[in-house]
C-alpha cells in the first residue's frame, strides 16, 4: 500500500481499474455456476436473491454506461425498478449485461470527476456479497482491495467522515479515513482489511475479530444499504 496521503490525490482511472480486476474474476465465476445457485438468498442484501443483487449492479452500471441519471436514481425504488424489469430475462443475459458495464463504465467514472466513483466501489462490494453466498474465498477481498482502499479512504474524506486510524494486520501502511481536520478525535480500528471494508459499507460480521474505539459500528457505514 502506499502512504496514507496519497488517497487524497484522485486517480481518475481507479474505479475502472477496480471494476476490470473484478470484471475478469466474477463473471467467469458467475457463468460457472448452475442456475439454481442465482437464486439463492442474500445475507448483506436482505430481500435480494444474487440474481437481484447482479440485476441491480448491472442496471446501475449501464445507467453510468449510457449517462442516464433520472430524477431518484439509485434509490431503492429505482433499485427495485430495475431488477423488475429484468425479471423475464435469462441469468445468462443478466451476467452478459453486467460485464458489459464493467468494461465501458470506468472511462465515464473518470470524466465525471469524483461524483460516480462510489459507483465502483459500491460494484465491488456487492461482488463481494455473491461471493460469500457461494462460500468463495476472498469476499471483500481478492486483487481488487488495494484499488477499493484508495477509493474508501479518499471517498470518506471527501464526504466529511468521521476520521478513523486504521491498522490493518494483512496491509503493510496504516491507513487513514474520514475528515482528517475535524474536531473528532481519530477512533481507531485494528484488524483485517475485509472486516474494515464490512463495518463501512453495513455488511453482516458474524465470525469476524477486530477492534473498534472512539466509534460505533453503525456510525462508519457509508451506503446506508
Amino acid at each position: 500500500m502506499t502512504p496514507a496521503d496519497v488517497h487524497d490525490v484522485r486517480d481518475p482511472e481507479l474505479p475502472g481499474r477496480l471494476l476490470t480486476i473484478e470484471r475478469d474474476a466474477l463473471i467467469p465465476l458467475l457463468r460457472a455456476r448452475p442456475d439454481e445457485d442465482f437464486a439463492l438468498a442474500t445475507t448483506a442484501c436482505p430481500g435480494w436473491t444474487v440474481r437481484d443483487v447482479l440485476a441491480h449492479c448491472s442496471a446501475a452500471l449501464i445507467r453510468v454506461v449510457e449517462r442516464r441519471f433520472e430524477k431518484g436514481v439509485f434509490s431503492p425504488e429505482s433499485n427495485d425498478r430495475d431488477i423488475a424489469e429484468r425479471a423475464g430475462w435469462t441469468n445468462a443475459r443478466v451476467v452478459d449485461e453486467l460485464e458489459r458495464g464493467m468494461t465501458e463504465a470506468g472511462p465515464v467514472i473518470a470524466k465525471a470527476g469524483g461524483v460516480l466513483d462510489m459507483v465502483a466501489l459500491g460494484e465491488w462490494v456487492h461482488a463481494g456479497d455473491v461471493r460469500e453466498v457461494f462460500g468463495e474465498p476472498g469476499a471483500y477481498a481478492g486483487d481488487g482491495l488495494p484499488h477499493a482502499l484508495t477509493l474508501l479512504a479518499r471517498i470518506t474524506r471527501e464526504k466529511g467522515h468521521l476520521p478513523l486510524h486504521a491498522d490493518l494486520d494483512d496491509v503493510d501502511e496504516p491507513l487513514r479515513l474520514g475528515e482528517a481536520s475535524g474536531a473528532r478525535t481519530p477512533a481507531r480500528y485494528i484488524g483485517d482489511a475485509a472486516t474494515l471494508v464490512r463495518l463501512y459499507s453495513g455488511r453482516p460480521l458474524e465470525g469476524t475479530r477486530y477492534e473498534l474505539a472512539g466509534a460505533e459500528e453503525g456510525e462508519l457505514n457509508i451506503f446506508g444499504w
